[in-house]
């Protein structure tokens, strides 16, 4: 016989199915979003030294967004790429140093594998966006027979690719004001008008909005801040002067630079997912030769692109992961472009791929302010050869540790902390034991790196 009761026992028992049910959805979200792997989005600043950035002490450029990140997050006090462009992006990307996969200026090996088929094949929704410039380089009277040999940004393994310069150099276009840009195989049809930097942000955070649900990898090369020096939406001259070249510009180019990154974080932070995105933000090489920028203890410093010393080599490199990063942790490690790859995969719980050579190390602990090692010293293979308007330069090798360099084409050993422009060579024959210690450990270094390539060099006369 059915009880009386019957009805409000159904009732309360539906209502506790309903209430076990939604407590079992909740803690599968929960832990999905618990499981879930990073995003990564690495930001690459072009030309730009780490003395334009308030954080390092700069005063000439504001700089907010990244200030507040390196305040909020860790800031690497000794992070180094290589002078120039292209050998810090080929290192970046494939994990190496140059002296395994070099060909020539503007070019990545067309066989190499890079970061975007790594975290592609991991699962990742891959993307890249802003300046690509390796596929080809020389201009048709020079040196014809390197143009068109380096990597198509559709073979790089990224699922959607937004890009400046992706084919050869006559064909680029601007890079800033009404830009030819590249939308996967497809050439953005009416860009007058507009701005470069802004289109390659608008197609980073639409990617994200697509991809939100999912691990996403975002490469973004910016265009920023390397010449032309030309007018930002924010500067007066725009738009009716956007096309000037001026150096002065460069002040407005940086400060446009944070603006972009603002956008980017403020992207991540509106889709819920500051606290799953690792954000890397590093400089490719020094500030462009004519700037002068200001620090906080009075001192100018004037850009090093190009320039094989601390002020061509000593970029920013700021990390924020909400929630898994130490807060305003300043590390001091020596790092350099090769760490990059070993970071991100050991932040996203990937094994680095198998049958692959990789240079550099983990910072992770260091990013989340744990006690971490990491070497004593970098070692830096500069080969800006063959490639147009790269007469007077030449192949260049050399190890550097917090005090001293020692360049392997001419033997010098340099104490870098009292002559930082490199204008005094130590004898050593003569040095102390602290020089003697340093030079034997760094010929040590540079003796341990081998040449699988032949260098290109300037024909005699």
């Amino acid at each position: 016989m059915i009880s009386k009761h019957c009805p409000i026992l159904v009732i309360l028992l539906f209502s506790a199915l309903i209430l076990l049910f939604g407590c079992a959805v909740d803690s599968s979200d929960s832990a999905k979003r618990t499981d879930r792997r990073p995003n990564v989005i690495l930001i690459m600043a072009d030309d730009l030294g780490y003395e334009t950035l308030g954080c390092y002490g700069g005063e000439s450029y504001d700089t907010p967004v990244l200030d507040r990140l390196a305040e909020t997050g860790v800031r690497f006090e000794n992070a180094h790429a290589l002078p120039l462009c292209t050998p810090t992006r080929v290192s970046l990307m494939t994990g190496k140093y140059n002296w395994r996969n070099w060909h020539s200026f503007g070019i990545l090996d067309p066989e190499a594998k890079t970061f975007g088929h790594w975290m592609t094949e991991a699962g990742y929704r891959t993307c890249i966006s802003g300046k690509w410039q390796l596929q080809s380089y020389n201009p048709p009277e020079f040196m014809p027979e390197y143009r068109g040999k380096g990597q198509r940004v559709e073979d790089a393994g990224f699922d959607e690719f937004f890009l400046w310069h992706a084919e050869h150099t006559e064909d680029k276009g601007d890079r800033y004001p009404d830009p030819v840009i590249n939308d996967n195989c497809t050439y953005l049809p009416d860009t007058e008008g507009k701005y470069g930097p802004d289109l390659y942000v608008d197609y980073i955070n639409g990617f994200m909005e697509r991809n939100k649900d999912e691990p996403f990898f975002i490469y973004y090369p910016m265009a920023l801040t390397h010449g032309p020096f030309q007018p930002t939406p924010d500067s007066p001259e725009w738009p009716a002067g956007r096309h000037k070249n001026d150096g002065r510009f460069f002040h407005d180019m940086v400060e446009y630079m944070d603006k972009m990154v603002g956008r980017i974080e403020a992207k991540v932070a509106e889709l819920g997912l500051s606290e799953d995105t690792l954000i890397i933000f590093y400089g490719d090489n020094g500030s462009p030769d004519h700037a002068r920028s200001k620090m906080a203890d009075g001192s100018i410093v004037p850009g090093g692109k190009g320039l094989n010393n601390l002020r061509g080599t000593h970029v920013p490199l700021i990390v924020s992961w909400p929630g898994s990063a130490a807060s305003a942790h300043v590390v001091d490690d020596l790092v350099d472009c090769n760490d990059i790859i070993p970071t991100i995969f050991e932040a996203c719980g990937l094994p680095l791929p198998e049958g692959e050579t990789f240079d550099g190390e983990s910072l992770l602990s260091q990013i989340q302010g744990k006690p971490g090692s990491h070497r004593d010293w970098l070692f830096f293979h500069h080969d800006p050869l063959p490639g147009v308007n790269k007469e007077g330069r030449s192949l260049q090798r050399w190890a550097i540790d917090r005090r001293w360099k020692l360049s392997e084409q001419n033997g010098n050993l340099y104490d870098l902390i009292a002559d930082p422009e490199e204008t005094q060579p130590i004898d050593v024959n003569s040095a102390g034991p602290q020089a003697v210690a340093a030079h034997k450990k760094l010929q040590s270094v540079i003796d341990s790196m081998g040449m699988d390539y032949e260098p290109w060099t300037w024909p005699k006369g």
